[in-house]
């Protein structure tokens, strides 16, 4: 029995299959991307641009549907191409009937990738035409060699990547620094790639530096900043305590630089996690001009840990506070713990008064350290500085005596030497680097000299510091002839280091090392 046979006629879609009758012109679109944002690469991306426009507006078949680019891109991670991703959602609305593109490394350098959106095209009837390998995906045999080719993109992508890490390693260890400096607040580069000062920008680096000395909390410094529209690094208006506290601890602004701080762990999506001692890290000095001075750079850094430590005796974290010219500077002499600024209402009047937090938090069973009147130790604050002023000239010749004993003997010697030995030691990393046993010796003895180096520098940074506060307290009796009549809060965040509570009787401790009991 012989069956019937109907042909059943193909469906006219959108895309480069077109009925002659129709004659309509197809819409064609291009892609163009370079990698980087040199000047030259800038250059070659607007010659695509200009070149792939007149390409398509040339054909009289044609219609242009634009030139979709991205410049300064990787091309292995499609989510960061704002560009190509524009296009293929053209695309998908029907908007696009062809893609033409210069290659398929062009296009993507991740197979998966490139495929998925290859296939995706296909389902519409979008044909993306590969001019350098002559690959059209509507024909039979593109898939196949469009498989290969992008198989082989990504290895050329992954030996780039690999290439590029290996060379930024080489120049770290000839000391030469990489830093990008787009969002690098207070410095710029120069026509050679160095770093440079921004000077407008450096004021605001110093400004930091010296807010958070005199006392200001991170994010008081945060606040001042907005409040007077100075804008971070990524050019935005809001500034967060983090950033603050990045700016406060980058080496980079006393002049050296610690490279290869992350590392890249996937070089198809370019993910970056901090470097914790999984690949070697170089830390050169004196690599650039500095913004601010080592000395006073180490002695934000004893600060913060001193800010960090507040409450070191403490289960629970605690946050330092510049709110009030006594927030985090009194201290439970039971429990150590800090006291916090509560405001009680007496007959309707409001009238702040200072309560240990142990207290507050677990009751007076666990500590029934007293609560005092702001004013009450205001008074005894104001006792002490007193009793400073009129003391002054005794305690002028013991300021003397204490500035003599924080001089370090033989430090800048001893620092000298540790560089030394520690240019020697990086001499023979470079030379046993293929020894995995010789390099990891080697790296212990490096790690223990910086140390070494770090604790000396950090000692006469503290003492440095000492110095300076006790040389201030110095100035500070010389200039005062009568005694304070009213409590000051500038002064007293310039002059005290703590204050203790032991009942009715408070110990104030000067930040130039005297202490004074008040009952």
């Amino acid at each position: 029995m012989e069956s019937n046979v109907f042909v059943i006629p193909a469906k006219r879609k959108k895309g480069n299959i077109l009925n002659k009758e129709e004659k309509r012109k197809l819409r064609v679109a291009a892609y163009c991307r370079v990698s980087t944002d040199t000047d030259e690469q800038a250059t070659s991306y607007e010659t695509q641009v200009n070149y792939y426009a007149s390409y398509i507006k040339n054909n009289p078949d044609w219609d242009f549907a634009g030139v979709y680019a991205d410049d300064g891109i990787s091309g292995t991670y499609t989510k960061k191409r704002d560009g190509f991703n524009s296009m293929i959602e053209s695309c998908m609305k029907g908007e696009v009937d062809m893609i033409i593109t210069k290659s398929i490394s062009r296009f993507a350098r991740n197979t998966v990738d490139c495929l998925n959106y290859i296939r995706k095209l296909k389902e519409k009837n979008i044909p993306v035409f590969f001019e350098k390998e002559s690959i059209n995906t509507m024909d039979s045999k593109g898939e196949v060699l469009l498989t290969i080719m992008a198989s082989l993109a990504q290895q050329e992508s992954q030996s780039l990547s690999q290439n590029v890490k290996l060379g930024f390693q080489f120049r770290f260890k000839q000391g030469k620094i990489s830093v990008n400096h787009n969002r690098f607040l207070g410095y710029t580069k120069d026509e050679d790639g160095n770093l440079v000062i921004k000077p407008d920008e450096a004021k605001t680096i110093k400004r930091i530096f010296l807010e958070f000395l005199e006392g200001s909390s991170l994010r008081d410094i945060a606040k001042g900043l907005e409040k007077d529209n100075i804008l971070t690094g990524a050019g935005r208006k809001k500034w967060i305590p983090s950033s603050v506290r990045r700016i406060l601890t980058n080496e980079k602004y006393m002049g050296d630089a610690l490279l290869q701080k992350t590392y890249t762990v996937d070089f198809l999506n370019k993910t970056r996690v901090k470097n914790d001692g999984i690949v070697p890290q170089y830390y050169v000095q004196d690599s650039h001009e500095a913004i601010i001075p080592k000395n006073i750079f180490m002695k934000v850094q004893e600060e913060l840990t001193r800010r960090a430590n507040i409450n070191e005796n403490s289960k629970k974290k605690r946050i330092y506070s510049s709110k009030y010219a006594l927030s985090s500077l009194i201290r439970c002499g039971k429990c150590g713990e800090i006291y916090r600024r509560v405001i009680y209402t007496n007959r309707g009047v409001k009238v702040p008064v200072w309560r240990c937090l142990t207290r507050i938090e677990e009751g007076p069973c666990v500590c029934n350290a007293e609560t005092l009147y702001e004013e009450l130790i205001q008074e005894k604050v104001l006792i002490a500085i007193n009793q400073i002023i009129d003391g002054k000239e005794n305690i002028k010749s013991i300021i003397e005596s204490n500035i003599e004993k924080t001089l370090i003997k033989n430090s800048d010697e001893k620092i000298l030497s540790l560089d030394q030995k520690i240019l020697e030691i990086q001499k023979e990393v470079l030379k046993k680097a293929n020894s995995k046993e010789d390099y990891t010796k080697l790296a212990l003895k490096l790690e223990e000299l910086r140390e070494e180096k770090n604790e000396i520098m950090l000692k006469e940074a503290e003492n440095e510091s000492l110095k300076e506060r006790l040389k201030k307290m110095k100035e500070f009796l010389e200039d005062k002839e009568i005694r304070i009549d009213r409590f000051d809060d500038v002064l007293v965040r310039k002059l005290i280091e703590s204050i203790e509570i032991n009942g009715d009787t408070i110990l104030v401790e000067f930040k130039s090392g005297i202490k004074i009991e008040v009952k």
